[in-house]
């Protein structure tokens, strides 16, 4: 793997450990200043902030689990379950959502993000 994989492959993972964290603060590290969401359809590290601190008032125990992490240069491909949703049944035997996230990492931050979730379908 090169430099810039590790490198990419770091910073997705310290994304997810910063949600899983409730670390607000470390998007400042992650992302880069002109960071673009496509899914949000927003840009600036305060827009994830803000969304982050909605998901977690409304799903205090969510957190995401990792699953796959596929890296290519500056490409992160991600497939992550969410769990601990607070809709979800007691003993997490519910199935979890599934996430698959695609980011591009610059200069060590992540400059963009596409992604998809299963958040608020029915499973099945």
């Amino acid at each position: 793997m090169t430099d810039a994989a590790h490198e990419a492959r770091a910073v997705g993972l310290r994304m997810y450990e910063a949600f899983n964290g409730r670390d607000l603060a470390a998007l400042e590290t992650i992302l880069a200043p002109d960071f673009v969401s496509h899914p949000l359809g927003t840009a600036g590290i305060g827009a994830v902030a803000d969304a982050w601190s909605r998901m977690f008032a409304a799903h205090p125990g969510i957190r995401v689990t990792v699953e796959d992490m596929l890296v290519d240069r500056d490409r992160v491909a991600v497939r992550s379950l969410l769990r601990g949703l607070s809709d979800s049944v007691p003993g997490g035997a519910d199935p979890a959502p599934t996430m698959m996230e695609i980011f591009r990492v610059r200069h060590g931050l992540i400059a963009e993000l596409w992604g998809l979730s299963g958040l608020g379908r029915p499973a099945g």
